[in-house]
């Protein structure tokens, strides 16, 4: 008679990070959006815990990515910008993943990485790579290729198609444009990050626990769903998107109309036609998660792995007439978080349900150590979020900025407190403040209202405090000072990769 196969229970629970790239927090029906559906995440959420505050504080691709792998905020990581061709590992060489890795977790990554140079595995023991459009990477290899993207010599060999390429169905890569995928579904780059993350799950090392990193590159333009879904979006109204009162500050910076514009509005039929695309990039996203949790029950795994889904950052998906991402308005910097923690790994965390604490991706690397019971390394400013599960407090604000060059150079600066939301702008020092209770989609500038001085004046504090000493001289004799020249982060990131 042959024995039952049993799978041995581990020490330490397996770890899966779920990421996807340019996904809002309210892009799924368990935030209470009727116009998609994202069954799993939604069960997903409502058995676990999902943090409702949990930000982005460089809202953009490749500093996003920074703060998750380090676990430190754009003060230490010195990210603060949307920069390719900047060395990771040289300035990184300490990340969740290599640290996990020392402490005998076997560590993989499935997808988007965007980090320079593109075979930089960053801790991981290997990597098989789909980073989408990087303009960097395909000017060096003259195009796409196997040396910076696999997901490309996949494409060519399943397709029998020796020159295709993910580019060529002739959407932009930050287009607002859309069209349903046009290869058979196994082929789309969504289906391609699943099989291969769970083709690891069948080779994994049995003996060790793993760390696998699942990096989807949608919802990320272009937005082309399968047929299927496109045609079932397409069929969706959806309602209007929210103008606040202050939108007419930036029409200077408007390019009405451009198919790649980050301020300017899309006829409304663009706008139905992109959304459709994002939404169904979402849900194929959404049926993923449940072929990962069946993988992880037929391979007796799914009580000891801790699945956390995250996005790098949001899209702003026409509110306020902008698209795409980098702004410090919710659409862009809010993010949906959800974990995924079973009874046996709960110790010291609240009882699953939603997380109101304000979160931000700087916390991941320390919470996920926690929960791997591995030490934090020095140098982190990220916070372990089992406290915040259990209701105690992370932080009670939150400081975040990005370099907007459409915007003329600024550094748009913001601050998130528990009610507010308070936006500076250096350039030419123009204030805003949302109250985010009563307000949630930034409708209402408060900043000239005499009955919210005093909020302005104490978010102007707390912004005052986290930029005083920063090499710009955003801060002089204790007052915010416009107007001066933001550093080269590249220039940035050099001089901290010498500390």
């Amino acid at each position: 008679m042959t024995p039952a196969v049993t799978t041995p229970s581990p020490e330490r629970p397996h770890i899966i990070l779920v990421c996807v790239d340019e996904m809002r927090a309210d892009a799924m029906g368990v935030a209470g959006n009727d116009h998609i559906d994202t069954p799993n995440l939604d069960d997903m959420a409502r058995g676990g815990y999902r943090f409702t505050r949990a930000y982005s504080a460089t809202p953009t691709c490749v500093p996003a990515r920074v703060a998750m792998f380090t676990g430190r905020s754009p003060a230490l990581h010195g990210r603060y910008g949307y920069r390719e061709g900047i060395s990771f590992p040289d300035a990184y060489p300490v990340t969740l993943q290599s640290t996990l890795g020392e402490a005998g977790y076997q560590t993989f990554g499935v997808g988007k990485m965007h980090v320079f140079p593109d075979r930089a595995r960053c801790g991981f023991d290997e990597v098989l790579l789909h980073d989408g459009f990087l303009h960097t990477s395909r000017r060096l290899s003259r195009g796409p290729s196997a040396r910076i993207d696999d997901y490309v010599e996949f494409l060519r060999r399943e397709s029998g198609d020796p020159r295709a390429d993910y580019q060529e169905t002739g959407i932009g890569c930050n287009a607002m444009t859309a069209r349903p995928w046009e290869r058979q579904e196994r082929l789309h780059p969504t289906r391609w990050v699943a099989d291969e993350s769970f083709r690891f799950l069948e080779r994994r090392d049995p003996t060790r626990p793993f760390f696998l990193y699942m990096s989807f590159h949608r919802p990320h333009a272009p937005f082309d769903p399968p047929q299927w879904l496109w045609d079932k979006y397409r069929g969706r109204q959806f309602p209007p998107r929210p103008v606040g009162e202050w939108v007419s500050r930036f029409d200077e910076h408007r390019r009405d109309f451009g198919s790649e514009s980050e301020f300017g509005a899309q006829k409304e039929s663009t706008h139905q036609q992109v959304r459709a695309g994002y939404y169904g990039s979402i849900e194929f996203i959404d049926l993923q998660l449940n072929r990962l949790k069946e993988t992880l029950s037929d391979q007796g795994l799914l009580e000891d792995t801790v699945i956390v889904f995250v996005s790098d950052h949001g899209d702003m998906m026409g509110d306020h007439d902008m698209y795409r991402k980098s702004v410090g308005y919710e659409g862009s910097s809010r993010v949906p978080l959800v974990m995924h923690v079973p009874p046996r790994w709960r110790e010291g965390w609240g009882a699953p349900g939603e997380v109101a604490g304000i979160a931000e991706l700087r916390d991941l690397m320390p919470t996920m150590l926690g929960l791997a019971g591995v030490e934090v390394p020095n140098g982190l400013d990220g916070s372990d979020l089992r406290a915040a599960t259990a209701g105690g407090t992370v932080r009670d604000h939150l400081h975040g900025e990005h370099l907007i060059g459409s915007l003329g150079r600024h550094s748009m600066q913001w601050i998130r407190s528990e009610r507010f939301k308070y936006v500076w702008f250096s350039g030419d020092g123009h204030e805003q403040l949302f109250d985010l209770e009563t307000d949630p989609c930034e409708e209402r500038d408060l900043a000239d209202s005499a009955e919210h001085a005093e909020e302005l004046a104490r978010h102007r504090a707390l912004l005052v405090e986290a930029l005083t000493g920063r090499e710009e001289g955003f801060v002089a004799d204790g007052a915010l000072v416009s107007g001066r020249p933001v550093q080269s982060e590249a220039a940035w990131v050099r001089e901290f990769a010498r500390l």
